[in-house]
C-alpha cells in the first residue's frame, strides 16, 4: 500500500474508537458517479495518460504497469520506506490496485503487456470534501490477496475495449448496478489503504488534536443538535475561549461555521436522496425553512430546490 500526498505527517492519534468512528465516516461519505469503464490490454511501450480533475481507478487483471510520480513535485512514498524522489517511478503488478484522486497529471507506463480496468469516476458534489483527505495517489499492493472478492468484482467490471461486449452504461438499468459496483470497488481500496498502515498517522484527523477531534467526532454524529459554543467547549474538556482559538488555528474556520458546513453537507446527501426541503430542515436542526435556505445559498449557491433537482438529475442521467 503506497501513497503520494504532500500533506505533512499527522500529529496525535485518535483514540482507536474515535478513529474507527472518524474512518467509517469519511467511508460512508464516499458517492462516486460513473463516467465510463472498460478492461483493455497494454502492449508493451504503451504509455496511458491519466489526467488530472478526474478520479481514475485502475485495477491491474494481468501483467503490470509503472507509473511515473506527479508532476507537482511529490514524492512518492511506500510505507515503511524513504520517499521516492519526484520523477522516479513505481511497479505494479496484476492484483495491485490504484486510485487517482486527480490533483496531478500521472502515466500508466507497460514494459512487456498488462490487462487493466480503468474506471472514470466523479464524487458527487455531497462527497467532495473527503477527496481533500486523499493523496494525489493512493494503491493497494496484492488487494486480490488482502480483499479476493473485491478484487475479483475488479476484475470483471467494464466492457472489453476492442470486443463486442455491451457497454454496461447502455444496458437498460445497468449504469445505477455498475456504479455501485465501482463504488463499492473505489470504498474497499480506500478501507485497504488505511488498514494496512498506508495513511498518515492520525487520518483522518483534521485538527491534529485529539480533544479537538472529539468534538469534530461529534458534531459530525449529531449535527442538527443545537449546539452552542459552551457544548462544543465543554465536549473538548477546554474554557470556551480557548477552545474558539484553538479550534480556529486548527481548522482556519470558528466552530459555528464549521458546524454550519457540516449541516449543509448533510443537507446535500438528504436532498440527493430525494428528500423534500422541508424534510431536510428540520431534520438537520434549522428551525425555518428560510433560514435553511438562506444557509444553503451562502454555501452552495443555489437554492436547496435547484440543487435537489439537479443532483437528482445526474443520479438518473
Amino acid at each position: 500500500m503506497e501513497s503520494t500526498t504532500s500533506a505533512p505527517a499527522r500529529g496525535p492519534r485518535l483514540d482507536p474508537y474515535a478513529r474507527d468512528a472518524a474512518i467509517d465516516r469519511v467511508l460512508a461519505d464516499i458517492d462516486v458517479r460513473l463516467r465510463h469503464q472498460h478492461r483493455i490490454t497494454l502492449r508493451a511501450g504503451e504509455v496511458t495518460e491519466i489526467p488530472s480533475s478526474r478520479v481514475t481507478l485502475v485495477y491491474i487483471i494481468e501483467g503490470g504497469v509503472t507509473v511515473g510520480a506527479p508532476g507537482s513535485g511529490a514524492s512518492h512514498a511506500s510505507a515503511g520506506a524513504p520517499p521516492v524522489p519526484a520523477g522516479a517511478t513505481s511497479d505494479f503488478r496484476a492484483g495491485d490496485a490504484l486510485m487517482f484522486t486527480g490533483g496531478a497529471p500521472h502515466s500508466l507506463r507497460v514494459a512487456e503487456h498488462a490487462f487493466v480496468l480503468l474506471s472514470a469516476l466523479d464524487f458527487a458534489p455531497e462527497s467532495h470534501h473527503v477527496l481533500g483527505l486523499l493523496p494525489d495517489l493512493l494503491s493497494v499492493r496484492d488487494l486480490a490477496g488482502s480483499e479476493p472478492a473485491v478484487a475479483a468484482l475488479a476484475s470483471l467490471l467494464g466492457p472489453e475495449l476492442g470486443s463486442d461486449q455491451t457497454p454496461c452504461e447502455t444496458q437498460a438499468g445497468s449504469p445505477v448496478v455498475c456504479g455501485m459496483m465501482a463504488n463499492t470497488v473505489l470504498v474497499s481500496v480506500v478501507r485497504a489503504w488505511v488498514l494496512h498502515g498506508c495513511a498518515p498517522d492520525g487520518w483522518p484527523s483534521r485538527t491534529n488534536d485529539p480533544f479537538l477531534d472529539r468534538v469534530v467526532e461529534a458534531i459530525h454524529a449529531d449535527p442538527a443538535r443545537a449546539w452552542t459554543i459552551e457544548d462544543l467547549a465543554r465536549t473538548g474538556a477546554m474554557s470556551r475561549s480557548v477552545f474558539a482559538a484553538r479550534f480556529r488555528s486548527a481548522t482556519g474556520t470558528s466552530p459555528a461555521s464549521y458546524l454550519a458546513e457540516v449541516r449543509i453537507r448533510s443537507a446535500q446527501d438528504l436532498l440527493a436522496r430525494g428528500l423534500g426541503v422541508s424534510e431536510v430542515s428540520r431534520a438537520i436542526g434549522y428551525g425555518s425553512d428560510e433560514g435553511f435556505s438562506r444557509a444553503f445559498r451562502r454555501h452552495v449557491g443555489l437554492s436547496p430546490s435547484t440543487w435537489r433537482s439537479t443532483a437528482l438529475r445526474a443520479a438518473a442521467a
